[in-house]
C-alpha cells in the first residue's frame, strides 16, 4: 500500500505543478494571438440626470412628477428594457439582406515554361502568359427575381508559332435572369421577413410601452410607500410624546402620593413599548426611502445617495374622489393597453408563417434566361487583320456574336419532412399565441376587476376612518378628564391614546391607499402615461 500512496502522492504533485504552468502557458498563447493586448476602453454609462434641479439646503425635493421623470430618465430597468426596440431596429434592417445587390472583382496573372515533345507545341519550350479579369453582379429583387451579369477578359501571350493571334485577348458579357415559378413566386414570400421584422419592431415597442407603464406604476407605488413610512413615524413620534406626557404626569402623583406605586410601572411601559414602535417606524422609513432611491436612480450617484429626500405631495386626495365602473374601465383597458396589440401583431405574423409553410411545401420551378456576347482580338498573323481591344469591345457591347438560352429546372421532392414539420410547428404557434391573447384578456380583465374594487374600498375605508379618527380623539379627550378628575384609572387614558394612533394611522393609510388604488385602475386600463403627461416617441418619425 505503501508504494501506492507514495505513487499517487507524486501523481498529484506533478499535476499541481502542471495548472500554473498550463495557466502561464495560456496567457502567453492569449498575448501572441494579440488577446491580451489593450482594448480600447468602453464608453461609460451616462451618469444620473435631473437630480441637481431639484437639490435644496442639502434634501431633494420631489413630488411626484419629479420623481416619474427621473425614475424615466435614470432607472436602469428602462434603459435594459429598450434595448428589445434597439435589437427589433436591427433585425428589421437586417431582413433586407437578400435584396442587397452585390459586386464582386478579381484579377489573376500566370507565367509558365513547360518543355514539349512535339511539333505541334509551336515551340521547343512553351512561354506563356494568362491574365484574367473578371467582374460579377447580382441582385435578387422582391418579386424572387434573380438577376445575375458577368464580364470576363482573358489575355494569353505565348511564343508559339502556331497562335493564329498572339497576344489574344478574350472577352464576354453575359445577362442571366432566374424567376421562380412556384415556391418563393411573387412578393409574399420574398417579403415576409420584412413584413415579420415590421411587426415585431412594432410588437417591441408595444412590449416597452407595457413595461414602461410597469415603471411609473412602481414608481408611483415607492413614492407613496416612503410617505406612508413618513407619516407612520410621525404618528408613532406623537403617540410616543403623548405616553411621555402621560408619565411625567404620574411621576409627579406618585411624588404627591397621590398615586400608588405599582400604577406608574403602566404608564413606563406604555413609554417604552412605544419607543420600540419608534425605532421600528424610522427604520422602516429609512428601508421604504432607499427603494424610492433605487427606482428613480438616485442611488447611482454616491453623492445623491446621501442626500435627505422631501417628498412633497399629501396623501389627502385634494379633488373629489374618483368614480368609475367596472364595464367602462374594462373598455378603455381594451383600447388601451399595448399587450393586446403586441398580441395582435403575433397573431398576424403566426399567419404569415402559415403562407410561408405552405410555400416550402411546394415544387421548385425556376425559368432561367441567359444572354451573352463573346468576341475574341489581338495581333493576328498576316494576311489576317487584328483587331484591338477597343473594337472588340465595341463588338462585345453590339452582340455581334450573341449566345443566347432558356433552362427550365424542375425540383420535385418525393417527402419533405422538414417543411411538413415546419407548417406542423406554424399550427402548434398559432394555436399557442391564440392561448396567449386569451390569457392576456383573462389577467388584464382580473387586473381591471381588482383595481376597481380596491378603489371603491379605498373611498370607503377613508369615509369610515376619518369617523373612527374624530371619536377616537373625542374618546381620548373623554378619558383625560376623568383621569383629571380622579374617576378613571391611567389605564383608559393610555389605551384612548393607543386607540387614537391606531386611528390616524387606519386614516393615513386609507388614503395612501385610495392614491394607489388610482394609479392601480390607470395602470389596468392603460392610462397611466397619459395622465403622468408621458409619451413615447418613436426616433424614426
Amino acid at each position: 500500500m505503501r508504494p501506492a500512496r507514495h505513487g499517487i502522492l507524486f501523481f498529484l504533485a506533478l499535476l499541481g505543478a502542471a495548472v500554473p504552468a498550463a495557466a502561464q502557458n495560456a496567457s502567453r498563447l492569449e498575448e501572441y494571438l494579440g488577446y491580451s493586448r489593450k482594448l480600447k476602453p468602453v464608453a461609460s454609462l451616462p451618469s444620473p440626470q435631473g437630480f441637481q434641479d431639484h437639490t435644496t439646503n442639502g434634501k431633494l425635493a420631489l413630488s411626484l412628477e419629479d420623481s416619474i421623470r427621473l425614475a424615466l430618465a435614470n432607472n436602469t430597468e428602462v434603459r435594459l428594457d429598450y434595448s428589445q426596440v434597439q435589437f427589433a431596429e436591427n433585425a428589421l434592417f437586417r431582413s433586407h439582406r437578400p435584396f442587397d445587390p452585390g459586386l464582386s472583382t478579381s484579377f489573376s496573372d500566370q507565367r509558365g515554361k513547360n518543355p514539349t515533345i512535339t511539333q505541334t507545341a509551336g515551340a521547343p519550350i512553351l512561354t506563356s502568359l494568362s491574365q484574367n479579369t473578371s467582374i460579377n453582379y447580382g441582385q435578387t429583387f422582391e418579386t424572387g427575381t434573380n438577376f445575375q451579369s458577368s464580364f470576363n477578359a482573358d489575355k494569353l501571350s505565348t511564343n508559339s508559332s502556331l497562335s493564329l493571334a498572339n497576344p489574344s485577348i478574350t472577352t464576354s458579357l453575359s445577362f442571366t435572369v432566374t424567376q421562380p415559378l412556384l415556391r418563393n413566386f411573387g412578393l409574399l414570400p420574398n417579403r415576409a421577413p420584412i413584413v415579420i421584422a415590421q411587426r415585431n419592431l412594432k410588437q417591441a415597442r408595444s412590449s416597452f410601452q407595457s413595461q414602461v407603464n410597469d415603471i411609473v406604476f412602481l414608481a408611483v407605488g415607492q413614492y407613496w410607500n416612503a410617505i406612508q413610512a413618513r407619516e407612520n413615524l410621525v404618528v408613532q413620534q406623537k403617540s410616543l410624546a403623548e405616553a411621555e406626557r402621560s408619565y411625567d404626569h404620574d411621576k409627579k402623583a406618585l411624588g404627591l402620593g397621590a398615586l400608588p406605586p405599582l400604577d406608574i410601572y403602566r404608564s413606563e411601559s406604555q413609554v417604552a413599548s412605544r419607543k420600540v414602535a419608534v425605532i421600528q417606524a424610522e427604520y422602516s422609513l429609512k428601508q421604504a426611502e432607499d427603494q424610492f432611491r433605487h427606482v428613480v436612480g438616485a442611488d447611482i450617484d454616491p453623492a445623491t445617495r446621501v442626500l435627505d429626500l422631501d417628498l412633497t405631495e399629501s396623501p389627502r386626495p385634494v379633488d373629489e374622489l374618483f368614480q368609475t365602473d367596472i364595464q367602462t374601465s374594462l373598455q378603455r383597458a381594451l383600447t388601451n393597453r399595448p399587450e393586446f396589440e403586441a398580441q395582435r401583431l403575433q397573431l398576424a405574423n403566426d399567419a404569415l408563417n402559415m403562407k410561408l409553410a405552405h410555400n416550402n411545401l411546394r415544387p421548385d420551378l425556376e425559368l432561367s434566361g441567359l444572354y451573352s456576347s463573346n468576341v475574341l482580338a489581338g495581333n493576328q498573323v498576316s494576311p489576317l487583320p487584328s483587331v484591338g481591344f477597343g473594337s472588340s469591345l465595341g463588338q462585345l457591347l453590339h452582340f455581334t456574336y450573341p449566345t443566347y438560352g432558356v433552362t427550365l429546372t424542375l425540383n420535385l421532392p418525393i417527402r419533405n419532412h422538414a417543411a411538413e414539420a415546419n407548417l406542423g410547428d406554424a399550427l402548434v404557434s398559432q394555436q399557442h399565441d391564440q392561448y396567449l391573447e386569451r390569457q392576456t384578456l383573462q389577467n388584464i380583465t382580473l387586473e381591471v376587476t381588482n383595481a376597481v374594487h380596491l378603489l371603491e374600498q379605498s373611498k370607503l375605508s377613508i369615509e369610515a376612518a376619518k369617523i373612527a379618527l374624530d371619536l377616537a380623539e373625542k374618546n381620548l379627550h373623554a378619558d383625560e378628564r376623568k383621569y383629571a378628575l380622579g374617576t378613571e384609572a391611567i389605564f383608559f387614558v393610555l389605551e384612548a391614546q393607543t386607540e387614537l394612533a391606531q386611528a390616524e394611522l387606519n386614516l393615513l393609510q386609507a388614503q395612501i391607499g385610495y392614491q394607489v388604488a388610482v394609479a392601480a385602475l390607470d395602470h389596468a386600463t392603460g392610462d397611466l402615461l397619459t395622465h403622468h403627461h408621458v409619451q413615447i416617441l418613436d426616433p424614426t418619425k
